[in-house]
């Protein structure tokens, strides 16, 4: 059966001065309300531990309307304050279920400027979108057509650093399966290779920001000269601003076109579970693995593989497989960084990345028959002793040679 999804389709789009500055004003209102909620909840919460929900929100912002000092509320469409205080109700609920951390207020500069629309705020008609509180449609770069008789259900207009406008189609797709195949890759993330593949295959890391680091230097010191509050200033922060985004939207199309191979031509995908938040606590390489965007990359193979009907399977951090010899099982204790290529006691010559690769698709694939981990066995931190060292055994055991 063919599955039913959810799905973004993202544009650019030139607005008219009229439609800029009505989005303009309708950002500058998602901010506040959505800061000025924040505000009451977190009087309420940490003055008296009570809960404001979004009913009482929705309330005291109709009262908020009313009163002289927010009256402009009511020339911007009401639809997109209010999914702003549902976002913020979802913050909430993601707080106190204790997956996310306490909701922040949104910047001026620093937070996205965007607007969502429901279709009760949105008219869509023979292929052209026009929003509440404009009479013509916005002029949309079709880069790519919408799915055969979809309609968008929700509608997010935004504009970034850069000053590029965009407008979000959430629609619903229908997503067939990729063909079935045998095939099964293990995949090592890393900085000089962007990923090594257990077939062999090494993907060279283009590092993007690294490329146009010179560039981003000169208009970041370009930016430091110029005087606070003036046009100039402004200008020159788009220009940084332009730089960041011609490396952002290189390494995602990059990302995409990588993932998408992967997903498409192996029916088995096996990562392994990096915390990159840890990672980049190591100063010396934090930036490198920033380019390399691992997060992302993990983030694309997971979506993608629930579309096209594959697996994917995710391995414990502490399985040793950059120390593991493939050939006979034997973990080595130690093994710097800076060392690419170790022979075993057996005679096995690895290249380090390849190894871990293989050992990783071995791994995953034990794991995926034997639906266990793969993590070694420690001695449970509640005994207050240390963890006892894993033999190469029972590292190994139930793995498959490849």
């Amino acid at each position: 059966m063919t599955p039913q999804v959810k799905r973004a389709f993202k544009y650019r789009f030139c607005p008219t001065d009229e439609q800029a500055a009505e989005l303009s004003r309708t950002f500058g209102c998602v901010r506040l309300v959505y800061n000025r909620a924040l505000e009451e909840r977190t009087r309420a919460w940490y003055g008296e531990q009570r809960r404001v929900s979004y009913v009482q929100s929705s309330a005291a912002l109709t009262e908020w309307k009313k009163t002289e000092e927010l009256a402009f509320l009511n020339e911007v469409s009401s639809v997109p304050l209010q999914q702003a205080l549902r976002h913020l109700q979802t913050a909430f609920g993601n707080f106190f279920a204790k997956r996310a951390k306490y909701p922040r207020y949104k910047s001026r500069k620093k937070s996205r400027a965007s607007a969502e629309y429901t279709r009760s705020a949105f008219t869509w008609r023979d292929g052209r979108l026009t929003l509440a509180k404009m009479t013509a449609p916005l002029d949309i770069r079709w880069s790519r057509p919408l799915p055969e008789g979809a309609e968008p259900t929700t509608v997010t207009v935004s504009r970034d650093a850069a000053g590029r406008w965009f407008v979000s189609l959430l629609c619903e797709d229908t997503i067939a399966p990729a063909p079935a195949t045998d095939a099964a890759v293990g995949i090592d993330a890393g900085i000089t290779s962007l990923v090594t593949l257990s077939t062999g295959e090494k993907i060279t890391n283009p590092r993007y920001e690294r490329r146009d680091r010179t560039r981003l230097a000169k208009a970041q010191r370009e930016l430091s000269r110029k005087a606070k509050g003036s046009n100039n200033r402004e200008k020159a922060r788009r220009k940084v601003a332009r730089v960041h985004a011609r490396i952002a939207d290189r390494r995602r199309d990059l990302l995409h076109k990588l993932t998408t191979r992967l997903v498409r031509e192996n029916q088995t995908v096996v990562i392994e579970d990096l915390t990159v938040r840890n990672l980049l606590k190591n100063h010396t390489l934090a930036r490198a693995i920033s380019d390399a965007s691992w997060t992302e990359l993990r983030s694309m193979l997971e979506y993608k593989c629930a579309w096209y009907g594959r697996e994917l399977v995710v391995i414990d951090r502490w399985f040793p497989n950059s120390k593991l010899c493939g050939a006979c099982g034997t973990v080595r204790e130690q093994l710097p960084l800076n060392v690419r290529e170790w022979t075993c006691d057996c005679g096995t010559v690895h290249d380090r990345d390849m190894n871990a690769a293989r050992n990783i698709l071995a791994a995953g694939l034990a794991a995926s028959a034997c639906g266990d981990g793969v993590r070694p066995q420690r001695e449970s931190s509640r005994t207050g002793r240390s963890s006892v060292k894993q033999e190469p055994q029972r590292v190994t055991a139930g793995i498959p040679r490849l």
